[in-house]
């Protein structure tokens, strides 16, 4: 079976013919995927900036990051199972974007950022988070998320206008 035909499998399923005849289901499930994407990116966003030595510099890493795990998690898995939901809805069509591809190789490229991040230098925080100019690699990886993120909201927001044409 190739990709296509499973994304049409998808399409043609119970939850994607249910997902996009429901005058409820789709805006709701699209509503949520939003609100998990602005807890996770927004507040990654914050950390970023903090990474990049830009925001709240005199406070210590470790004191922006812990309170907000929960938070970003909790938005990335919102937004993890309300996006597999909206591509069921609409697989056959989103599967022969180019932007799509675009989009799931950014949110790869940005989950490696992270894994690096805590392999590098997240197990080791309380070393380096109250120096006033943080490691190079650290600063590298705010940058390199920030900008990942943001080429999957642009990707992301593409995708409904390009799926129509």
């Amino acid at each position: 079976m190739t990709l296509i035909e499973f994304s049409q499998l998808l399409y043609d399923s119970e939850i994607g013919t249910g997902l996009r005849e429901s005058v409820y289901a789709f805006p709701i499930i699209e509503g949520l995927h939003l609100i998990g994407l602005s807890l996770s990116v927004g507040l990654i966003l914050f950390v970023d900036l903090r990474l990049m030595g830009y925001f709240l510099a005199d406070v210590a890493v470790e004191n922006i990051m812990q309170p907000l795990r929960p938070w970003l998690l909790g938005g990335f898995a919102t937004t993890i199972a309300t996006g597999i939901l909206l591509f069921i809805a609409a697989a056959s069509k989103i599967i022969l974007l180019t932007v799509f591809i675009y989009k799931l190789i950014f949110i790869a490229l940005a989950g490696l950022n992270a894994g690096w991040f805590e392999y590098r230098w997240g197990r080791r925080v309380n070393e380096w988070s109250t120096q006033s100019i943080l490691p190079k690699g650290v600063r590298i990886a705010g940058i390199t998320s920030l900008t990942l993120w943001s080429l999957v909201v642009i990707a992301g927001r593409l995708i409904p206008y390009l799926s129509y044409q």
